[in-house]
Order: structure tokens, then C-alpha cells, then sequence
């Protein structure tokens, strides 16, 4: 099983909201409203946007996706 991937900007929002202690992680809706309240627009969208990936990233994790840059793997030859 492998973490969510997702922008920083999502990432902490999501934190945020989590680190506030306000409502239980599993309630997206009131994740999503918090985070909008609190100014982290892109997490609150995106969690009305991926109710799917939400509730995996609840369970195995979420973290930041670092595009991969041209020239840093060696299969970029």
C-alpha cells in the first residue's frame, strides 16, 4: 500500500486541519469546510474533488508529489 500523492498546498491544508484537533479526520465534508475556513482553498476543493482518494489517503497515508525533474534519473538519456 502506497501514500496519496499530493501538492504541497494540499498537504497542508489536510495538516492544518488535523493538527487543529477540531473534527475527526473521517468526516471529509467537515475536513473540507475547516480547511476552507482556515484559508487552504485548493485542500478544501480538492477534497470535494477526490472523495475516493481522500478516504484511501485516511488510511494509508498522504504525501507531497515532487515532480520528477528532467535530468535527475538516469533514464532520462
Amino acid at each position: 500500500m502506497s501514500a496519496v500523492q499530493v501538492t504541497q498546498a494540499v498537504f497542508d491544508g489536510l495538516e492544518v486541519v488535523r493538527r487543529s484537533g477540531l473534527t475527526n479526520m473521517f468526516d471529509r465534508h467537515q475536513v473540507a469546510h475547516l480547511a476552507e475556513l482556515m484559508g487552504h482553498e485548493e485542500a478544501a476543493r480538492w477534497l470535494r474533488e477526490n472523495r475516493d482518494l481522500y478516504a484511501k489517503g485516511v488510511f494509508q497515508g498522504f504525501e507531497v508529489h515532487r515532480p520528477r525533474r528532467p535530468g535527475t534519473d538516469n533514464n532520462d538519456r
